[in-house]
């Protein structure tokens, strides 16, 4: 069985690299990895932490790149390589552009496609934008979906996906989380070494095209706020996007309390998580990824496609407005029974088994 690994952005990385090493370890399956490096510098250093060399790499990153032209590279580019390779399966993950192009072109080459964490929906097709329609055009097509949850589950379900096809088989983040957070860290040695010792924590991120202009102003002003309690200490490593960066700066820099970094390596920001207190983000990973370190996370959007966080009590939606996200904050911060609550709620994304589920369905599927 020859399977091929497309893969985009940092948060593919993480998630298809533990799926890649169980593949690469798997007798009689010939692992072949594909990257479009939509993100290229967060791409690399991921890989490099897990030992995969991609065997193709496509370098379609252009400075100031849109929609329209990162898709336009990927069909181009992308498609003389499932000419060349001629795999099995077509393996992709999540809800980027990288992903729906990737599902269409496996569907356009009559090549089986398998989705790893499918069926995540918020039932906006603006929010998030273009994630929640890339990822319902890899449904569309999927040949196997690899549901993280029994909540993504149902959703195939409603929209008519055969049962048969899906496979609730967590999320492969967990299985990359735990395999990181057990690897020796120097944090004198690291950027993080400047941060106080004597203050808590607090992790944030916020780069959503969503949440761009005033969404990300207002978040920066209850940053602000919060770093003026004078008994915290937010860290914020920015996105190298420019709408992201130009604010987050503008509003911040030199802020007391408030340490602004370039974008982490994942060794160095999964062992930040596990120091911090709470997390403010609006990023999808770390929502999954803090609950599993007992690490609380205030959600800065109006809807997320993880609900199963909010049902279990690990995660709390507060939007962009300014005063929620300060009384919000407080309270987790001010309130030891409801942090506790929080920190201590049972992480529903999996046991750090997924990749195996993945590759197991797969060889059944192909009748290895």
């Amino acid at each position: 069985m020859k399977v091929l690994s497309v893969v985009g952005t940092r948060p593919e990385a993480v998630k298809m690299a533990p799926v890649i090493l169980r593949l690469r370890e798997t007798p009689g399956v010939e692992s072949v990895v594909c990257v479009t490096a939509q993100h290229r510098e967060m791409l690399d250093q991921v890989f490099s932490l897990f030992d995969i060399l991609p065997e193709i790499d496509l370098n379609l990153m252009r400075p100031g790149q849109t929609l329209a032209g990162i898709s336009a590279a990927i069909f181009t580019h992308l498609d003389p390589v499932l000419n060349e390779v001629r795999p099995d399966w077509v393996l992709a993950q999540g809800d980027t552009t990288t992903v729906m192009a990737t599902a269409l072109l496996s569907y356009y080459h009559r090549i089986r496609f398998g989705h790893v964490e499918a069926g995540l929906r918020t039932g906006d097709k603006w929010q998030p934008f273009p994630e929640e329609i890339n990822r319902r055009i890899a449904g569309v097509v999927a040949d196997l979906h690899f549901a993280p949850t029994a909540w993504a589950r149902e959703n195939l379900l409603r929209e008519d996906v055969p049962d048969e096809t899906i496979r609730v088989t967590g999320n492969p983040v967990i299985d990359a989380l735990q395999w990181v957070a057990e690897r020796p860290f120097a944090w004198d040695a690291s950027p993080l070494a400047a941060l106080p010792a004597d203050k808590r924590l607090v992790l944030v991120t916020a780069h959503r095209r969503e949440n761009f202009g005033q969404p990300l102003e207002n978040i920066c002003a209850a940053l602000k706020a919060l770093a003026a309690r004078g008994d915290v200490h937010l860290v914020y490593p920015v996105h190298l996007n420019p709408r992201v960066q130009e604010p987050v700066y503008r509003l911040l820099e030199g802020v007391p309390n408030i340490t602004l970094l370039p974008p982490l390596d994942y060794l160095p920001l999964v062992h930040l998580l596990k120091r911090s207190v709470l997390v403010l983000t609006d990023s999808g990973g770390l929502q999954e990824e803090a609950p599993g370190l007992g690490v609380p996370v205030l959600v800065l959007r109006e809807v997320t496609e993880r609900p199963e966080g909010v049902r279990a009590g690990t995660v709390k939606l507060v939007g962009t407005d300014t005063a929620r996200i300060v009384a919000e904050a407080s309270r987790l911060l001010d309130d030891p029974k409801a942090h506790a609550a929080m920190a201590q709620a049972v992480n529903p994304y999996g046991d750090g088994r997924a990749a195996e589920r993945i590759v197991a369905a797969l060889l059944e599927s192909t009748g290895g």
